[in-house]
C-alpha cells in the first residue's frame, strides 16, 4: 500500500471532529442538568426547613402566649379568691351589716337628743340613772360630773357621809322626740312614791338642750381641762417667782448681817462706840478749813481787772 491509501485508511478510522463536539455537549448538559436538578433539591430542602423551623417558632410563641393567658388568668382565680376570703373573715369577725352600719351611724348621731340633769341627788350613780331613764326610750350615753374633793371632805368633817356624790350630768336618748316627752313629763316630778326608797322626796330636775349635740359636751369637758390645767401652770409659775424673790431677800439680809458684823468688830478693835464714830466723822467735815477767804478772792479779781485796764 502506499503512503496515500494508508493516510486515507487512518482518517477513516479517526472519529469525526463534529461527532465528538456534540457528545461532549451532550455531557456537559447533562451533567448542568444533574446540577440543576440537585440544587432544585437543596433548595426545597432548605425551604422546607425554613418552613418546618417557622412553623416550630410560631408554634412556640403561641405556646408562651397561651402560657402567659393561663399564667394571668390563673392570678386573676387567685385575687378573686383571696378578695372572697377577705370579705368572707370580715363578715366573720364585724358582720355583715357592718359596712352599712358605719355608712349610717352619721345618720344616727343627728336623730340623737340630750337631756340636761341640773341637780343629782345623793346615792345616784349613772348606772342607776340610766335604768331608770331607759324605761321611757333607749338610753345611748349617760354622763356625771363629780363633786369638788374639798366639798366631799369637809362634809366628812363635819359628820356626813363619805361616799361619792354627782352635781349635774347629762343622758343622751336614741330620739330626740323621746328625749323631749321624757324632759317635759319628767320635770319637777317625784323620783320614787316608795318610802323605803332612798330617793323618796327627790324631784327631777331636767331640760331638753335643743340642738344640742353629745360632741358639744365632749368639747366642752376638753376645754375645761385645758383651762384647769392653765391655772395650775400659772399658779406653779407665780409660786416660783415668789419663792426665788423671798430667797433672794433673805441672801440680802444675810449679806448686810455681815457687813455689820464687820463694822461692829472693827469699833470693837478701836475701842469706839457707834455714836463716837458718827460725831468724829461729823468733826472731820465740818474741820475743813478754806484756803482763802471769799473776800480776799473777791479784792484779788478786783486788783487784776484794774491793772488789765491800765494796761
Amino acid at each position: 500500500m502506499s503512503k496515500k491509501e494508508k493516510k486515507k485508511a487512518q482518517q477513516k478510522a479517526l472519529p469525526k471532529p463534529e461527532e465528538t463536539v456534540s457528545d461532549s455537549e451532550s455531557d456537559s448538559d447533562a451533567d448542568e442538568a444533574v446540577k440543576e436538578s440537585q440544587s432544585q433539591d437543596l433548595a426545597h430542602e432548605s425551604s422546607d426547613h425554613e418552613d418546618s423551623n417557622e412553623e416550630h417558632v410560631e408554634s412556640n410563641d403561641n405556646g408562651e402566649e397561651e402560657e402567659e393567658e393561663q399564667g394571668d388568668s390563673d392570678n386573676e382565680k387567685d385575687k378573686s379568691k383571696d378578695d372572697k376570703k377577705k370579705r368572707k373573715k370580715s363578715k366573720q369577725v364585724f358582720g355583715e351589716d357592718w359596712l352599712a352600719e358605719t355608712e349610717n351611724f352619721n345618720v344616727k348621731l343627728k336623730k340623737r337628743g340630750v337631756i340636761y340633769v341640773a341637780r343629782v341627788p345623793p346615792r345616784m350613780t349613772p348606772t342607776k340613772l340610766k335604768s331608770l331613764l331607759s324605761e321611757f326610750g333607749e338610753v345611748t350615753r349617760v354622763y356625771l360630773v363629780e363633786e369638788d374633793k374639798t366639798v366631799r371632805q369637809r362634809r366628812r368633817k363635819q359628820g356626813g357621809s363619805g361616799s361619792k356624790r354627782y352635781t349635774e350630768g347629762w343622758v343622751e336618748f336614741a330620739k330626740k322626740s323621746i328625749a323631749k316627752h321624757v324632759a317635759q313629763n319628767l320635770n319637777t316630778t317625784p323620783i320614787s312614791n316608795y318610802k323605803r326608797s332612798s330617793h323618796y322626796g327627790d324631784l327631777w330636775n331636767l331640760k331638753y338642750l335643743h340642738k344640742f349635740k353629745w360632741s358639744h359636751l365632749t368639747e366642752k369637758v376638753a376645754y375645761e381641762r385645758r383651762v384647769r390645767e392653765q391655772k395650775l401652770r400659772v399658779e406653779m409659775l407665780q409660786a416660783r417667782r415668789e419663792n426665788a424673790s423671798y430667797v433672794e431677800l433673805v441672801e440680802t439680809g444675810k449679806k448686810l448681817d455681815r457687813i455689820e458684823e464687820r463694822k461692829r468688830k472693827r469699833m470693837e478693835r478701836e475701842g469706839t462706840t457707834p455714836k463716837e464714830d458718827s460725831t468724829a466723822s461729823k468733826r472731820k467735815k465740818h474741820n475743813k478749813k478754806q484756803k482763802q477767804p471769799r473776800e480776799e478772792r473777791g479784792d484779788a479779781a478786783a486788783q487784776k481787772a484794774l491793772l488789765q485796764s491800765l494796761v
